[in-house]
């Protein structure tokens, strides 16, 4: 079976800001077990890309997705993108939302079902990716770390309906900014082997509700993001 790769292009548009994150108080309380476990994932997870220059630091929406969809657009596949986009705005603390608009005009993010050749074609710079690689995401962030736009594609010809969907599920969370793979856990959409999961783990909604807490900020190293995790689980805690 062959192995799915994610590619991401970044693109930087502005100059990075300068925001303090001095303020941030370590945790004075004992984390359980799957608290710590969360925290160690998110920073596999969460910090960068799998190729490319970026740093390793967060990165986030910091406005709506709106979804629009191209190709071969079959129901189980648009109702799949339904599911997926109302299990993460469950998630999302902060505000954030996914929807799904029929006017291409008004989308941040395009989703294309359909050949890996067809989707060449419409994006000449992924052809050399598509004979490895049944799906792919791309986005493109600011200088404050915030991700704009982006595009993914599902071939919809190699792999079975239950690969697509599991493809679908895959893409579309990595491209909201967990954008690493991990052979941690077999069963986690992040999981780097071949997987054929449609469900997302316990800690993978984990990593969703905290990239996209009230307290996440972008741009935060490893040590940052660990203090800013702990600290939101030790007020979580103590509430």
């Amino acid at each position: 079976m062959i192995k799915k790769v994610i590619y991401t292009v970044l693109f930087t548009a502005f100059m990075a800001s300068c925001s303090s994150k001095e303020d941030i108080i370590p945790a004075s309380k004992t984390l359980t077990a799957f608290q710590e476990e969360t925290i160690t994932y998110f920073k596999e997870i969460a910090l960068g890309f799998e190729f490319g220059s970026a740093s390793a630091i967060t990165r986030n929406w910091s406005e709506n997705m709106k979804i629009y969809v191209g190709g071969d657009k079959r129901d189980y596949l648009l109702n799949e993108i339904e599911m997926v986009s109302n299990e993460i705005n469950t998630l999302a603390e902060n505000g954030f939302q996914i929807s799904t608009v029929s006017d291409s005009s008004q989308s941040n993010f395009y989703i294309f079902f359909g050949t890996g050749e067809a989707y060449g074609n419409i994006f000449p710079s992924s052809k050399n990716l598509i004979s490895s690689n049944w799906g792919l995401f791309n986005v493109s962030y600011n200088g404050q770390n915030h991700i704009f736009s982006g595009r993914m594609y599902v071939d919809t010809e190699r792999p079975n309906n239950s690969e697509q969907r599991h493809l679908l599920r895959e893409e579309l969370t990595q491209a909201l900014g967990l954008a690493k793979d991990s052979g941690r856990y077999p069963q986690s959409i992040f999981q780097q082997s071949w997987t054929r999961t449609t469900e997302y783990i316990g800690i993978d909604k984990e990593l969703i509700r905290l990239l996209y807490h009230p307290q996440m900020e972008t741009g935060l190293d490893g040590d940052e993001v660990e203090k800013t995790l702990a600290a939101i689980y030790t007020t979580e805690n103590n509430e």
